[in-house]
């Protein structure tokens, strides 16, 4: 009882430190530490919680929910009327997640006035049409689009994308259902878009338009702002015409169609049209050793899940000296290029590898080097977070 008398800024205080999950187990223990949980906005900012079969939930639940001005949601195996009694209790929705969606529409989007984030996923039941797109068109920030069967024509979604001026995220991936010449009439409307995930699937050849903007655009703005690239399914072919207007890109992932690539290694061109890339992610195609030549010095993370030779990554220190993230996967090489790389890469910051017996061989280089002199490796060595999986 004594605990219970010490004043509410002193709990509060001691909450803040507390885990999403510590603060659900301790709101259990009485009233009094719910109460004061609760009607605490600031402890559970960015707080959200996962929704399914609705009929589970009562008004105290929600009323909970609403006092914390719980601002995220995901809603799993929902239904229209599910978003509507969503609305009621929480319409300052901020961030929206819709997983495995059960019916052909969600008009009902129209009720959340400050949604800014919006993702639908893995819908069971295709989509008819987008137009729950158009009444969010002022307010969406970032928009996800993953494994959703779509039964409008590829011109009315994109005429509805084209609408959603502020955003400034947009994922897209589908299984090749939809047909889009090119992503210039998105790119052209979209010009605070800086993250685009696109499926590739459906592209062969990559037109010498494919991510200009279309004729009229002044010139101030003319340059695209995409700085994230990423593109699923890729398989096509482009020339370095194609990629000027991406200047300003600093990270690219690509995820290869193929496990076994064709004759023409693409990312070659690729790795050639951006000198300034930061971050390089690429998952299938060809071994490294076909691109590593053609890394740009500006490089500061990298991910390779492709086959690669130890001497590869002896190019690779060369070509990205000052490389700070290196994820590598799946891990092959010799254990002895373990000892090595703190010696490749001088700057390395964060080491994850595929292979967890390799971490044996990293405790026994940190083991043997003398942290207490300031060489070039043992500074190195007190930077390093590994990750072995």
């Amino acid at each position: 009882m004594m605990l219970l008398q010490l004043p509410a800024e002193l709990w509060l205080k001691v909450f803040s430190f507390l885990s999403w999950k510590d603060k659900l187990s301790v709101r259990l223990t009485c009233s009094h530490f719910r109460n004061l949980l609760d009607k605490s906005r600031s402890l559970w900012r960015g707080f959200s919680v996962v929704l399914r079969q609705f009929s589970r939930y009562n008004p105290p639940f929600w009323r909970s929910l609403a006092q914390r001005h719980v601002v995220g949601v995901s809603v799993r195996s929902g239904k229209r009327k599910h978003l509507k009694q969503l609305s009621a209790w929480l319409p300052a929705l901020e961030a929206l997640r819709l997983d495995d969606w059960r019916e052909g529409g969600v008009d009902e989007l129209r009720l959340f006035h400050q949604l800014q984030r919006l993702s639908v996923t893995s819908c069971s039941t295709p989509l008819k049409n987008v137009d729950f797109l158009f009444p969010l068109s002022q307010q969406l920030l970032q928009l996800s689009l993953c494994d959703v069967q779509l039964t409008c024509p590829a011109s009315h979604l994109l005429a509805a994308l084209s609408q959603l001026t502020r955003l400034t995220s947009l994922l897209l991936h589908h299984d090749g259902s939809l047909k889009v010449p090119t992503l210039r009439g998105v790119l052209t409307h979209l010009r605070e878009l800086k993250r685009l995930s696109w499926t590739m699937i459906t592209y062969r050849t990559l037109t010498q338009d494919f991510f200009s903007l279309l004729t009229g655009v002044s010139a101030g703005d003319s340059a695209l702002q995409l700085s994230h690239l990423q593109l699923l399914n890729y398989d096509a072919v482009v020339s370095q015409e194609v990629l000027q207007p991406l200047s300003r890109l600093r990270s690219l992932s690509i995820f290869h169609l193929y496990s076994v690539p064709g004759p023409t290694c693409h990312l070659q061109t690729w790795l050639k049209s951006l000198p300034q890339l930061r971050s390089l992610s690429v998952h299938g195609g060809h071994p490294l050793a076909m691109y590593a030549d053609f890394l740009p010095s500006s490089l500061l993370s990298l991910t390779l899940c492709v086959d690669l030779q130890p001497d590869d990554l002896q190019v690779v220190s060369l070509r990205a000296p000052h490389l700070e993230h290196l994820h590598l996967e799946p891990w092959s090489s010799s254990s002895d290029l373990v000892r090595l790389l703190p010696q490749l890469f001088p700057h390395l910051k964060t080491l994850r590898i595929s292979s967890y017996s390799v971490c044996t061989h990293w405790r026994f280089w940190i083991r043997s080097t003398d942290l207490t002199r300031s060489t070039q490796v043992g500074s190195c060595t007190s930077r390093v977070l590994v990750c072995c999986s």
